[in-house]
């Protein structure tokens, strides 16, 4: 069966996703991808097919915490903008939260994101 991953990346590190979705390209086309809506549009641009969601701002992060709760999600990569201020805070608290409620495998850097996926879609 396959692996669901999501995908999010504050604006400063949209660009950081991209390069990491296609440095592990050959692990991804084989999982099942699901990413907040800006963050997806990019994404899809690599050639992969991705299920998009809103963006992060307008509900995103709280529908893929949604997944992680009921079980729908295997991992989360999250490329978080350590040092910007984001008006939806709470709901990445939130999802933070629920990851480690739920016990979902969640990377905020590369070396993370590069550990998880490796060790899920690895056959």
């Amino acid at each position: 069966m396959k692996k669901t991953i999501a995908l999010i990346a504050h604006d400063g590190k949209k660009a950081e996703m991209v390069g990491f979705v296609k440095d592990h390209i050959d692990y991804l086309k084989n999982a099942n991808l699901v990413a907040t809506g800006t963050t997806g549009s990019y994404v899809k641009q690599t050639g992969l097919d991705v299920e998009l969601k809103l963006s992060g701002p307008k509900g995103g992060d709280a529908q893929i915490a949604a997944l992680a709760a009921e079980g729908k999600v295997d991992g989360i990569i999250f490329f978080r903008d350590p040092l910007g201020k984001h008006a939806h805070e709470p709901d990445i608290q939130m999802l933070l939260r629920i990851c480690d409620l739920y016990n979902v495998p969640l990377a905020t850097n590369p070396a993370t994101g590069s550990l998880i996926i490796e060790g899920l879609l690895a056959e």
